[in-house]
Formats: structure tokens, C-alpha cells, sequence
């Protein structure tokens, strides 16, 4: 979407790590410690590919990116990674979001969940800017 929108679509991520997943706090944290060196979209995506999670596959990530590991450790536990993450459920809630991934488009949720639903909605909404795509 965003190659195809470059000058209209900004991506916004939010975690919401579910309760039920025991690792799904840590890995947000991680991803967000990684986001701290720069690296948050490769962390992120081999989070996703990774066929078990815990810390140890969450620690070998941080090494294969080459992450300061003292300094990903101590922000991972940060106040300020927690204050983010604490602030991404609470927009969640708000959001009324109750399950993952969930995809808004300026607030709107696509009735259609591909690139191609998207792309309407996307499309839908620069109309009512007055812009085209």
C-alpha cells in the first residue's frame, strides 16, 4: 500500500499484545527497543516468521540485527518503552479493537481485508479530502 500511495498513506503500528500469548508482552517491548536502534520493521518481521516465540528466539533476533545488546535489554525494560506500550492498549481499547491485526483507514475499518479492499477504502477517503491518488 504504501508503494502505491507513497505521497498519501502513512502506516501507523500500535501493539496489543494479547494476555493469552505469554510472550506477546515481551516481543512488544523488544520490537519497540529495536524501533529505539532503528530496526523496529526487521524485528518486527522476524517476530512474525519466527515459528516459536520466547526469549531466547526474541534474544537471538536482537543478535542476527546486530542490536547493542546491553542497550536493547535496558530499554526493553525502560519506563518509557512500558509507558508506550501501556499507551498503544489504552488506544487499542478506546479504538474498540478486540483482536489482532486490526487495520484502520482514517479510523474506518475495511469491510474487504485486502489489498485491494484497502486500496477502495484508501481511494474512498482521498475523495473526501478532494485529492486524487
Amino acid at each position: 500500500m504504501l508503494e502505491k500511495n507513497p505521497e498519501t498513506v502513512k502506516i501507523v503500528f500500535k501493539n496489543m499484545p494479547l494476555k493469552f500469548h505469554k510472550s506477546a508482552d515481551s516481543a512488544a517491548r523488544a520490537a519497540l527497543a529495536a524501533h529505539e536502534q532503528g530496526k523496529f520493521w526487521e524485528f518486527h518481521d522476524k517476530l512474525f516468521a519466527a515459528k516459536k516465540l520466547n526469549m531466547g528466539v526474541i534474544q537471538a533476533i536482537a543478535v542476527e540485527l546486530e542490536l547493542d545488546i546491553p542497550r536493547f535489554k535496558k530499554d526493553m525494560n525502560s519506563s518509557k518503552i512500558r509507558a508506550k506500550l501501556k499507551k498503544d492498549l489504552s488506544d487499542a481499547k478506546k479504538a474498540g479493537v478486540t483482536g489482532t491485526p486490526t487495520v484502520f483507514i482514517n479510523g474506518r475499518t475495511p469491510k474487504q481485508r485486502s489489498l485491494q479492499g484497502f486500496q477502495t477504502l484508501i481511494d474512498d477517503e482521498l475523495k473526501k479530502l478532494g485529492k486524487k491518488n
